[in-house]
């Protein structure tokens, strides 16, 4: 008997070492888009607008970083980890994000693909971009409208909003779907990422900052604070930036990781019906 036991513990560590499969971090990440789309509607608002808030984080931690190193080559380096406070923020406390949404809810329209998801999907969609966007302009409106920073941070505001609205709409969409399929697939890894989770979303956050890839949330922080301090008006903030990095997200997270994911456990999603 004790043989037996020794191997049965040896089995047990094992499978505790050992890395889950693709068909296990697929059904985790399909679970959590079925509760994604029970959840009531006011329950998705209030999330949203936290959300939205939230990514302020990104655009304040990033110029308060650059106001207080000095100006070199290397600055963007330290910087940009800044850029990673939102998204820290929100994916770790459970806030909902549009760009998080654009894998979780997808794979069970994908396995089955019924009017009735179809409208839950929207109605989250709906919910959960308009409230984050209000949230993302309320915290704008607050940077912009007090003098909570002085003047050289606000500058740096300015400076950083101006530099993300720069390219032109194809250039912003092509980078939309990059930042789209980088959030999307911090979404995949997160389930099993356990310790790791806070490094995961710091490193792939850091990523799209660095990068210059816009993200519909972040981005329009940085964007509304011009609108508020009357730098470009609302149209040219959601022609020339909203709409290609809105677009660009969409794409990235549902076409390059929701679509290859259900493909490549299709097996597994077939074990689900």
């Amino acid at each position: 008997m004790a043989p037996r036991r020794s191997k049965e513990k040896k089995e047990d560590e094992i499978t505790e070492r050992t890395a889950p499969t693709g068909e296990v971090v697929y059904h985790a990440v399909y679970r959590e888009g079925e509760h994604e789309l029970e959840r009531g509607t006011a329950e998705l608002a209030l999330s949203g607008l936290a959300a939205g808030l939230s990514m302020g984080f990104s655009l304040q931690s990033e110029s308060l970083l650059q106001a207080h190193l000095s100006d070199a080559p290397w600055r963007p380096l330290l910087t940009k980890l800044g850029y990673s406070v939102g998204f820290v923020i929100v994916i770790l406390g459970r806030q909902q994000l549009f760009t998080k949404n654009t894998l979780t809810v997808i794979l069970p329209l994908l396995r089955k693909l019924q009017r009735e998801i179809l409208g839950k999907v929207a109605r989250l969609w709906i919910v959960v971009l308009a409230t984050n966007l209000m949230g993302a302009f309320l915290f704008a409106w607050l940077l912009g409208k007090t003098n909570v920073f002085d003047e050289n941070v606000r500058a740096i505001f300015s400076r950083i909003a101006t530099e993300a609205i720069q390219p032109n709409f194809g250039l912003l969409l092509l980078r939309g779907i990059l930042a789209g399929w980088l959030i999307a697939l911090m979404v995949w890894l997160l389930p099993f990422a356990e310790s790791a989770r806070f490094w995961v979303v710091i490193l792939l956050a850091y990523i799209i900052g660095l990068a210059g890839l816009p993200h519909v949330i972040a981005g329009n922080v940085e964007t509304f604070y011009l609108v508020t301090v009357g730098g470009i008006s609302l149209g040219h903030c959601v022609i020339d930036y909203l709409l290609p990095a809105l677009l660009g997200n969409i794409i990235g997270g549902v076409a390059l990781v929701a679509l290859g994911a259900h493909a490549e456990f299709i097996e597994a999603d077939r074990m689900l019906k």
